[in-house]
């Protein structure tokens, strides 16, 4: 080989590295993006969450409101049944 064309391997040796760096620069860059979209949308989806275990809580409140219920309707019961005079 002569002298040119080591330059010429040498050129096209650069150039390959230059293009690979690039392409892994460009996939990094996108992944970053993508990475960052998905930490936004967990940060909305985690206060979404914490809203509905807010919401939900009262629903343990529910027995004993159907349990005071059920002693209302006794209660109302009775009271028909002294008043009618069954």
């Amino acid at each position: 080989m002569t002298i040119i064309g080591n330059i010429t391997v040498w050129y096209i040796g650069f150039a390959l590295g230059f293009a690979v760096t690039t392409i892994a620069v460009v996939i990094v860059m996108t992944i970053m993006f993508w990475a960052s979209r998905i930490a936004d949308q967990a940060h909305l989806a985690r206060e979404a969450v914490d809203t509905i275990r807010d919401q939900s809580t009262q629903l343990n409140d529910i027995p004993k409101i159907l349990d005071s219920g059920v002693r209302i309707l006794h209660s109302a019961r009775s009271l028909r049944k002294v008043a009618v005079g069954k």
